[in-house]
């Protein structure tokens, strides 16, 4: 990997002016951050783009283009042999169906890219072996790794992105510490952030406002101090002992096991120089920020937030998190409401244009810890998109994964049935397809899976 990185490095060097695409969530957003800041300090002339997916007219385009450099941060693993005589430089981490000679992606290492390297931290690769200067990125880098779920399964960051932690903490520009998992422990009041507690829920706690302020006067920890309300980082380490140890023994005794008391505790990111309670602070919650910004249109002020504006630009982001929240939820109540449909190996549901096709798959994802929907079947999501077309979401289990599951080949090869196009990670994955061939996509999928959990799988890629 760092081989191939330095070859990348070597070609930006030669560069006149380099044309920077990347990918419109928290990942694609701190991957362009790295490499516009690396392609500063070399001097280098560049203008940047937003895609919420390379489709072939975008392929097409940027042919068109003929530009001097091309480089995808968080995309481009399947664009090499559509480009004709442009050879881009590719940095990204989903199942790549082309080579190229300058393209790096721990798949053809034989690494998982849904948990070894995420588009920043592939990206930072190349921004280190041009400049070690460029450490000072990796923080941000981790940002958009975290963004990417990557610490989900095991808790905290694995493979290789443990280098760039271990970079990013050499550079002083993060700490990590082993603490509760759960979102919200800058920002959130700490009551607010048990009653949104979902992964794993707080049972007779999560959904219910009352219920949590009750949990916490039983365990003697106050809700507030001088008339405001506490954070999570600002209990004692005794307070924080109460609750967690509180929280473990009601799975416990819930009947939820082991797995989900390992949930409750991880590592955890913290940007430093970040002031207290800002969601800049915390990995998880800058992520949260940054798929607030590009994903309703407004990549520029994502990007400026993540090379570090904490003036104008941040203050919008902060005014546009606050939508995307009222989004999720509005999103999560409407699945709830309308319910999803099973087949024989998924589960699925169409929101239409009631969910805007940025966020659908965000919301699928966090429909697993809803009652009545399964954990033991992946969930696909349908959102209106432009001409005709549907965006298609796919999430599944890890458990799922375990036992064969690989959406990117589910995704790829449905669309393909239907006249789409997919791709994307075995637990998560997208595409894009005629809204009149969702059934038959659905039919697709359903036969795919059936072969994939049967060890009949049609690919080697995994």
């Amino acid at each position: 990997m760092y081989d191939q990185a330095t070859l990348l490095a070597e070609r930006l060097r030669k560069a006149r002016h380099v044309k920077l695409v990347s990918h419109i969530d928290a990942d694609g957003l701190t991957s362009a951050a790295v490499a516009a800041r690396a392609l500063q300090r070399l001097g280098k002339s560049y203008d940047v783009e937003f895609l919420k997916s390379l489709r072939p007219d975008d392929v097409t385009r940027l042919r068109n283009e003929n530009p001097d450099t091309l480089w995808f941060t968080d995309l481009g693993a399947g664009a090499a042999d559509l480009l004709g005589d442009v050879e881009p430089v590719i940095s990204d981490h989903h199942v790549p169906t082309a080579g190229g000679p300058f393209h790096l992606n721990c798949h053809f290492a034989g690494e998982d890219g849904s948990r070894y390297l995420s588009g920043s931290t592939t990206t930072y690769l190349v921004a280190r072996a041009l400049d070690r200067a460029n450490r000072d990125m990796a923080g941000v880098a981790i940002v958009g790794c975290v963004g990417d779920l990557q610490d989900t399964d095991a808790g905290r960051l694995v493979g290789m992105n443990q280098t760039v932690v271990e970079d990013a903490r050499a550079a002083g520009v993060l700490a990590t510490s082993t603490d509760t998992r759960y979102f919200g422990r800058e920002t959130r009041s700490l009551v607010r952030m048990l009653t949104y507690a979902d992964d794993p829920c707080v049972p007779g706690v999560t959904g219910r406002h009352t219920e949590a302020c009750a949990f916490l006067a039983r365990l003697g920890v106050s809700t507030h101090a001088d008339e405001e309300e506490r954070r999570w980082a600002q209990l004692t380490r005794d307070e924080r002992s109460r609750v967690l140890s509180a929280v473990a023994k009601s799975l416990l005794t819930k009947g939820y096991g082991s797995k989900s008391v390992r949930r409750l505790v991880g590592e955890v990111y913290v940007l430093k120089g970040e002031e207290a309670g800002q969601p800049v602070r915390d990995a998880k919650e800058f992520a949260t920020l940054l798929n607030s910004t590009a994903r309703y249109g407004e990549a520029a002020t994502g990007l400026a937030i993540a090379m570090g504006d904490r003036d104008e630009e941040y203050a919008k982001g902060l005014e546009l998190l606050k939508g995307h929240r009222a989004n999720l939820v509005a999103g999560i109540q409407l699945v709830r409401e309308r319910g999803v449909t099973e087949r024989d190996h998924l589960q699925w549901f169409d929101a239409g244009s009631s969910i805007r096709e940025t966020i659908v798959g965000i919301v699928a994802g966090m429909m697993f810890n809803s009652e009545g929907v399964r954990r033991d079947l992946p969930i696909i999501a349908f959102a209106d998109s432009d001409g005709g077309n549907v965006k298609v979401s796919g999430r599944a289990p890890r458990a799922c994964v375990t036992q064969g599951v690989n959406l990117a080949e589910v995704m790829r090869m449905a669309a393909a049935r239907v006249g789409g196009a997919g791709g994307g990670h075995a637990p998560a994955a997208g595409a894009t397809i005629p809204r009149a061939k969702m059934s038959a996509f659905l039919d697709a999928a359903d036969e795919i899976l059936g072969d994939q959990l049967a060890g009949r799988s049609r690919s080697s890629q995994a």
